[in-house]
């Protein structure tokens, strides 16, 4: 989606609180609010699918048309989804100029086959950077291809495209490979933690026998 923008046209939205938003959703609207730069907010109605759509792409560049010839080149800054179904509330735009850098975050794709008997994790899925408007990169890739258990890799360590800073911390792990555990360490593991719980069970178990035993002492002196 680098350097493509996408054109939507709204219409204005004249109606407000949470009955009025439940109504623009009925009648198959998204609402959303649109500001910055010093302007705004501009309160519109998204068409629903055709915005459904373009904010399935991360990031996604568009240019928002309403009104008489009002338009806006924004990216969406909040996207409100219904929890269970697949509903988008309310939506909070920012407007951005074409010449100008944003910080967004970018997805990290992972890819490549690591050695054998281990298991990569990614900790973090997403990293910030700071990218031109037109360029802002869709995902960033790291290769794990032939990593060793032991591998990490660190936010200082990805390849960004040229004009893209990193603003995450450089010493954030990104991606680590490590070693597969075999069925046979679980298992010693799952036994030792449950001999360790059983042991702590029956520690328990004395410390409330001598409490009792040493409250029936204490009553049989007080009579």
């Amino acid at each position: 989606m680098a350097g493509k923008t996408i054109q939507i046209n709204c219409t204005e939205r004249t109606t407000f609180g949470k009955g009025a938003a439940r109504q623009v959703r009925r009648e198959g609207g998204i609402p959303a609010v649109v500001y910055g730069h010093g302007e705004g907010p501009f309160h519109v109605v998204l068409p629903g699918h055709e915005a459904f759509i373009a904010l399935r792409h991360t990031n996604a560049l568009m240019t928002l048309t309403w009104g008489s010839g009002e338009d806006r080149l924004v990216l969406a800054k909040d996207v409100q989804r219904d929890p269970i179904k697949p509903i988008i509330e309310h939506v909070d735009f920012v407007i951005v100029n074409r010449h100008e850098k944003v910080d967004v975050d970018v997805t990290i794709h992972v890819e490549g086959e690591a050695a054998p008997e281990t298991v990569v994790s990614v900790p973090t899925s997403t990293v910030t950077v700071s990218a031109p408007v037109l360029d802002i990169p869709e995902s960033i890739v790291v290769s794990v291809e032939g990593a060793e258990a032991g591998t990490l890799v660190h936010a200082s360590d990805l390849e960004l495209p040229e004009g893209v800073e990193l603003v995450t911390d450089p010493e954030e792990t990104i991606v680590n490979v490590s070693e597969t555990i075999s069925a046979e360490a679980l298992e010693a593991e799952l036994a030792e933690a449950e001999e360790e719980a059983g042991i702590e069970h029956d520690e328990s178990d004395e410390e409330a026998a001598e409490a009792a035993e040493s409250e029936g002492g204490e009553d049989e002196k007080s009579e």
